[in-house]
């Protein structure tokens, strides 16, 4: 079987660039949520105990 409809158009954004726009995303928020944790830690929200 033979396709005669042409392939259609790609998006603007190649998914390459999209997904390097999303792994920078991901890493960002999991440095911040780290960030929060380590302040939690040391302002002593979270117990010693917890802290491996």
């Amino acid at each position: 079987m033979s396709e005669t409809d042409p392939p259609a158009e790609t998006p603007t954004g190649t998914p390459v660039e999209s997904e390097g726009r999303t792994a920078v995303n991901e890493d960002w928020a999991a440095t911040i949520v780290g960030l929060v944790l380590l302040a939690l830690v040391l302002v002593g929200v979270i117990p010693v105990g917890l802290v491996p």
